[in-house]
């Protein structure tokens, strides 16, 4: 008989309704039950395409003897992390102070009212060298609750009182250019020369650092920046940890040269890699890096869309219960599908071996220039090219015939607002129509249907949404919503952005610490009240807030959305400089802070070739600190109504026509793509 889980949506959770042990999803009756029974809570936090979520679930959830044991010792509760990042940011918080390190799936032992005493991660089935067996571990701790009650209670207690630490409020600390200087400093100081990014393996993309460097090549250019970036972005794309085959990046390289990925994809990494190789070729005119993000904003709306606009969240990286089997390739293989001629050129190219560089198969990258390979193989490299070329459609489609990854189909409002904006900046950026059409008809999803009575909603699957939305989920909403506002003249999206801005700040500001929380002052309430200041995998909802809220200002005149994403900002000062990589994202809002924006207003009928020709000219640049306002003149008056940045702004001479500002104060319209070009110095 299915468990409690059945009525849930997150796939995640369905997963385990099969389960014999008697799961719970998060909510008053599971923690009830444990107060009335006396009864320890077992917590176990996943999500979907976590490979070792699956091989503990595999070891232990779908074995009977370990779900007897389970259920006589503890009432069990299972949340999906991406559903739920507030009890994922809290427990985390509390096995790593237990553990020193953290990770999913995570296994955290709680009191009745959701105080955690003990915890983890994985935990096998059959001890092993320095991991005990997940039985042994759920008797002991069961154990220690009836037998040491006291003491389980005094370490629950030092554990919640780690939690609620002061969180960081508004400093003293001057916010100066110095700081950012002082973060570039340590950041380049982590630099792997060898093979790009940041540290050592498991590594990372970490496309906000990469923003930084970005930005500051901008705000002081030095040669060496621009060495940086080049080498890991295209070692990143190159490596394995992009899918050669059929576009879009998978979540990590567990090895410094970005060759052996963990293969789940996650749509938030392919959101912020698009921008960041979309920023990169704006930045260096490299074709290399718009390929990139054209095929990863393919991928995503070939594979990862929903017939009504929604993008889903992550696909597996396990398929025939084998991880990386859809991905990878033996020789022979290839030659079947590409022939005799084409398929040793692509093998030679794309490093497919026959003793292979993952378990006896290849995973298919780049290791070497194309003029050596072709110079060894003694053929023209745009033979080499040719082959590749016509190599890559066959290969996926054969690939299609495979058994497929799973796809976790939740829709997830955060997640889709960095998409949209994604999609918004490179179809902008590159005159791509379907990807602005994509952008457009995500935010009428998102808009229509993960929001009730005016309150956003978290996540939504097969017509059900939600669960109370989230900081992050206001502030990346709010944050696209401006940038598709400026790249398709309607109003209705800058609109919308306020009335959510408003909406954040009411429900997550906190005045009298100066700073936002990450859950709202209508939910429920947890152990403590979470606000996670660092930007990790996503930028945190803090930072994007801020970030939001300062270019929401230029375009409103609004002040106290400037005065509160400086004061949050303050709150963060003391650990920017030293922590550049947990703090990207913020580094960015302070670069913004500090610089002189440059407003662009554009004035014309959003339908004239002469309007697109000016948008080109503002969206192709890479200009990070602009704001853009769009107005269509064909939409009458209104549309400027209460924006200083529109208001007063018209057609020259019956032509449409680009304003760019500083402080509203705007230099000679420009009317051509030219003059424009000159004044925003491209």
């Amino acid at each position: 008989m299915p468990n409690r889980l059945a009525g849930e949506t997150s796939p995640y959770l369905l997963q385990h309704k099969d389960n014999p042990v008697d799961w719970h999803p998060w909510g008053p009756e599971a923690l009830q039950l444990s107060r009335d029974e006396d009864r320890p809570i077992m917590l176990s936090i996943g999500y979907a395409a976590c490979h070792w979520c699956h091989v503990m679930a595999h070891e232990s959830f779908e074995d009977p003897d370990t779900a007897e044991v389970m259920n006589a010792l503890f009432v069990n509760i299972k949340v999906d992390r991406e559903e739920r990042p507030d009890l994922d940011s809290i427990y985390m918080q509390a096995v790593q102070a237990l553990t020193g390190s953290g990770g999913w799936p995570m296994t955290v032992f709680m009191t009745p009212d959701g105080r955690p005493f003990y915890g983890g991660t994985y935990f096998p089935k059959v001890a092993r060298p320095g991991m005990p067996a997940f039985v042994e571990v759920l008797k002991s701790v069961a154990d220690a609750y009836h037998s040491r009650r006291d003491d389980v209670v005094q370490a629950a207690n030092q554990i919640v009182s780690r939690l609620e630490s002061p969180k960081p409020q508004t400093s003293g600390e001057l916010l100066t250019a110095g700081l950012l200087a002082q973060a570039l400093t340590r950041l380049t100081s982590s630099f792997d020369y060898d093979h790009g990014g940041f540290g050592g393996a498991p590594k990372f993309p970490q496309p906000m650092a990469l923003e930084f460097l970005m930005r500051s090549y901008r705000r002081q250019p030095d040669p060496r920046l621009l060495q940086m970036l080049d080498l890991t972005l295209t070692r990143m794309a190159r490596g394995g940890m992009y899918d050669q085959i059929g576009g879009g990046f998978h979540r990590y390289s567990t090895d410094a040269r970005w060759l052996v990925p963990h293969f789940e994809k996650m749509l938030y990494d392919n959101a912020l890699l698009s921008q960041a190789y979309l920023h990169a070729h704006q930045l260096t005119g490299n074709a290399f890096y718009r390929r990139v993000v054209e095929e990863t904003c393919d991928y995503v709306m070939r594979e990862m869309t929903h017939p009504s606009g929604g993008f889903y969240s992550t696909q597996d990286a396990d398929s025939e219960g084998v991880e990386g089997k859809f991905f990878v390739w033996s020789p022979q293989e290839v030659i079947e599908v590409l022939g005799q001629e084409d398929g040793p050129l692509f093998n030679a190219y794309l490093d497919v071996t026959e003793s292979g560089n993952f378990e006896g198969d290849s995973i298919l990258n780049v290791p070497t220039e194309a003029s050596a390979v072709a110079a060894e193989l003694g053929v023209a490299e745009d033979r080499l090219a040719a082959a590749f070329e016509a190599g890559r459609p066959k290969l996926y489609e054969a690939r299609e015939r495979r058994v497929h990854p799973g796809r976790d189909e939740k829709i997830l409002t955060s997640w889709n607002a960095m998409m949209m904006k994604g999609l918004t900046e490179a179809g902008a950026g590159l005159g791509r129509s379907d990807y602005l059409a994509a952008a457009s008809a995500n935010a009428e999803f998102l808009l229509e249907n993960l929001r009730a009575d005016g309150r956003l909603l978290r996540t939504w699957k097969d017509g059900r949404a939600k669960l109370l939305g989230y900081l992050e989920d206001y502030a990346m909403l709010i944050d696209a919503l401006i940038v598709l506002h400026g790249a398709t003249f309607q109003r209705r999206w800058l609109d919308e952005a306020r009335s959510l801005a408003d909406s954040m700040i009411d429900l997550f500001w906190d005045e009298s610490q100066g700073f936002f929380y990450d859950t709202g002052r209508d939910h429920e309430k947890l152990v403590v009240r979470p606000r996670d200041i660092f930007d990790s995998a996503v930028p945190c909802g803090g930072s994007v807030a801020a970030d939001a809220l300062l270019r929401l200002a230029v375009i409103t005149g609004e002040l106290d959305y400037q005065r509160k994403a400086v004061t949050s900002l303050r709150t963060v000062a003391p650990f920017l400089a030293n922590q550049p990589t947990g703090l990207a994202h913020w580094l960015g809002a302070l670069d913004f802070y500090l610089s002189q924006p440059v407003e662009v207003a554009i004035v014309g009928p959003s339908q004239d070739p002469a309007t697109a020709a000016l948008a080109a000219v503002v969206f192709t640049a890479y200009r990070p600190n602009k704001v853009v306002a769009s107005l269509d003149t064909d939409a009458g008056d209104e549309a400027a109504a209460g924006l200083p940045l529109l208001e007063a702004r018209g057609l020259v001479d019956g032509r449409p026509a680009a304003y760019v500002c500083e402080n509203y104060a705007c230099q000679t319209p420009a009317t051509d793509a030219e003059t424009l070009m000159e004044q925003l110095g491209v």
